[in-house]
């Protein structure tokens, strides 16, 4: 919060008058980099703040991995990747005692709801909790049957032959492929070989091989695999394709045009599909190689960030569902279309995640291409 107790607290990131401006950097996707939300904060705390980009996962723990630590001061991660960066330690705790905002996240974001920021079998927290979705099923309801709309299978039924997309992701390709695939098999609620739940990056030979299989199948089916947002928009406003997996920032921006009376387009975002599907928790987590006069700083950043009135910004301005309960400052038509009434949802998506053989992934994917 801003005030004179918020004002004094940014002393100590001022050695001098003469000194130079501290830095803070951050490595996180660019639709967060917000520069309302950015330059308030510098003006709060008297620091400069740079940023770098990535696209996904992977790419951010890659660039850690060559050094990075040394380069950021704070790295974004959904799912399960925030747990593998501090067991390569990549990262390091976060201490919740700095974040006083924490206070209005939604408790389904929070342990023991939402563990997934808490190191495994310990009890550091390992990073802070930002925004949530899945990536379930938008769907045409004008063109797709009823029960088709709300099951995986919908994205391999050759009744729909040459109105489906997906995106060009290999890998959550292959996850939804398998959550289908373990479901068709029986082997989605028993036991696993690694004792766990079932997680659709954890896949075992005969569920890869189904999913391959499922893959292929579908490949006469794609109009098309769609690589930005904006041309799986222009593919659902055209009704070039009538159903295809997303973030369901899409599917907001149809449904606020329908709202408006701007388009007749009856579009539903299935969240959940009922055999199961994939979801996310996007976080902010502190890098090892901060030193003691970043740490703190790094703090204030993430406790700016779940302020209620900046995560109503990143609400209305960038799309996003946030974790943090801004209902009460938000149109409507946000509350609605980003499921913020329904944040238990949460429970039920399989989290993003590494594969678990990225070698494997890699073959089947390969043999799907080249089919």
């Amino acid at each position: 919060m801003q005030g004179a107790g918020a004002i004094a607290l940014a002393a100590p990131f001022v050695r001098n008058a003469q000194a130079a401006t501290l830095e803070l950097r951050w490595l996180g996707w660019e639709h967060y980099n917000v520069a309302s939300i950015v330059s308030e904060f510098e003006k709060e705390y008297h620091v400069k703040v740079s940023s770098g980009f990535f696209d996904g996962n992977s790419e951010a723990y890659n660039k850690l991995k060559t050094g990075g630590t040394t380069d950021f001061d704070l790295v974004m991660g959904d799912g399960f990747w925030p747990r593998l960066y501090g067991k390569q330690g990549l990262t390091q705790p976060v201490d919740y005692d700095q974040l006083d905002n924490m206070q209005y996240v939604f408790d389904d974001f929070k342990a023991p709801n939402y563990m997934l920021l808490q190191e495994e079998g310990g009890s550091n927290m390992i990073a802070a909790p930002n925004c949530w979705g899945g990536y379930g099923l938008t769907v045409n309801l004008d063109k797709i049957a009823p029960e088709d709309a709300d099951s995986l299978s919908v994205l391999f039924n050759p009744k729909y032959a040459g109105r489906i997309s997906t995106s060009a992701r290999f890998e959550e390709n292959i996850a939804l492929a398998g959550i289908l695939a373990a479901d068709t098999l029986g082997t989605k609620d028993g036991p696993r070989p690694d004792g766990k739940s079932f997680n659709p990056y954890v896949l075992t030979d005969a569920e890869l091989e189904e999913a391959k299989r499922l893959l292929i199948r579908q490949k006469s089916l794609l109009l098309t695999r769609w690589n930005d947002e904006d041309t799986l928009e222009r593919l659902l406003r055209t009704q070039s394709i009538w159903v295809s997996p997303e973030w369901s920032g899409i599917y907001r921006r149809i449904a606020f045009d329908k709202m408006d009376g701007k388009t007749e387009l009856n579009m539903q975002h299935v969240l959940r599909p009922r055999e199961g599907g994939l979801g996310w928790v996007d976080t902010w987590a502190i890098t090892s190689g901060v030193d003691s006069e970043r740490l703190e700083l790094a703090h204030k950043w993430i406790n700016w960030r779940l302020k209620p009135e900046n995560m109503a910004i990143v609400a209305t301005d960038v799309g996003w569902s946030p974790t943090v309960d801004v209902r009460s400052l938000i149109p409507d038509r946000y509350v609605e279309t980003m499921f913020l009434n329904q944040t238990s949802a949460i429970k039920g998506l399989y989290q993003f995640d590494a594969p678990s053989s990225p070698e494997k992934w890699e073959r089947v994917w390969s043999d799907v291409e080249a089919a």
